[in-house]
C-alpha cells in the first residue's frame, strides 16, 4: 500500500493513508464508521488500487455487496491479482445470486489462488450450495484434506465450524458436535462461537450473574418497602400512642 501512495503528491498521500488506517481499526467494531472513512480516502484517490479494496472491504462490511463488488472488480482490474476472487464471489451470494458464485468457484482463477483464498473459495461454494437448499452437496463441497489435516491453519477453526454447522442442519447431531469440538480446539483467537454452540448441544444454559445480582437486590428492596408500609399502616391503625384506640385529645380539656 505505502508504495502505491507514493505516487501522491505526500500531503495528499498522508491524507489517503490516515483515512485507511481508520477504516483498518474501525472495520470490526464500526463498520458504518469505517465505511465513512473509506468513503472519503476514495473521494482522494479513487485510482489507488489499495484504496479501492480499502472501499470495498467497507461495503462488505455494511452489507453493500453491489458497492462491494463494484470496488474489487476495480482493485482487481487495476492490480490484475485474483486474490479478491473468494469475496466477489460472496459478494454475488449476498447480493441473492448463488448460482454466480458457484459459477466462479469453477472458473480458471480459483487455481491461481493461493491455500487459504482456495479455502474460502470451498467455504464459499458451500455457502452458495445452502443458499440454493443443496444441503448434502454443501457438506461434500467442505470435505477436502484441509478439512481432514490435524495442522492448525488460520482457516482451519472456520472451515471446521461450517462443516459442523452443515452437519447439524442435515440433523447429524452427533457428527456436529464432533466437530464443533475440533473447531473450538483450533480456535485460538476466538474467530467462532464455537463453545456456545457445543454448549447448546450439550443442553448447557448460561446464566447472567450479574442480572441475578440486580434482581435479587430489586427483590429485597422491594420487601423492604413493603415492610416499611405494614408498619406504617399499623401504626396508623392502631393510634400514634401504639394502643388499639385511636389517638384522642389529652384529657382533662
Amino acid at each position: 500500500m505505502r508504495q502505491e501512495l507514493q505516487s501522491l503528491p505526500k500531503g495528499l498521500a498522508e491524507d489517503v493513508a490516515k483515512n485507511l488506517v481508520m477504516v483498518a481499526n474501525l472495520i470490526d467494531e464500526d463498520p458504518e464508521q469505517a465505511y465513512a472513512y473509506s468513503k472519503v480516502a476514495l473521494r482522494l484517490a479513487s485510482r489507488v488500487a489499495a484504496v479501492r479494496e480499502a472501499a470495498g472491504f467497507a461495503a462488505y462490511a455494511t452489507q453493500k455487496y453491489s458497492e462491494a463488488l463494484a470496488e474489487f472488480r476495480a482493485a482487481r482490474r487495476m492490480t490484475g491479482s485474483v486474490e479478491l476472487w473468494p469475496v466477489m464471489a460472496d459478494c454475488e451470494r449476498g447480493l441473492g445470486r448463488p448460482e454466480r458464485a458457484m459459477a466462479m468457484a469453477g472458473e480458471p482463477e480459483v487455481q491461481k489462488l493461493d491455500k487459504a483464498g482456495q479455502v474460502e473459495m470451498r467455504l464459499v461454494a458451500a455457502g452458495a450450495r445452502r443458499d440454493m437448499g443443496q444441503l448434502d452437496a454443501a457438506i461434500v463441497t467442505l470435505q477436502s484434506p484441509e478439512l481432514a489435516s490435524n495442522s492448525i491453519q488460520p482457516w482451519t477453526a472456520r472451515l471446521r465450524y461450517a462443516y459442523a454447522d452443515a452437519l447439524l442442519s442435515a440433523g447429524r447431531e452427533g457428527e456436529a458436535r464432533e466437530w464443533f469440538a475440533k473447531a473450538l480446539e483450533a480456535d485460538k483467537d476466538g474467530s467462532t462461537d464455537a463453545s456456545d454452540r457445543l454448549a447448546e448441544l450439550d443442553g448447557v444454559e448460561f446464566v447472567d450473574a450479574m442480572g441475578e445480582d440486580e434482581e435479587s437486590a430489586q427483590a429485597d428492596a422491594a420487601d423492604e418497602s413493603d415492610a416499611v408500609e405494614q408498619s406504617d399502616a399499623s401504626a396508623e391503625s392502631h393510634g400514634s400512642d401504639g394502643t388499639d384506640e385511636p389517638a384522642g385529645p389529652p384529657k382533662g380539656e
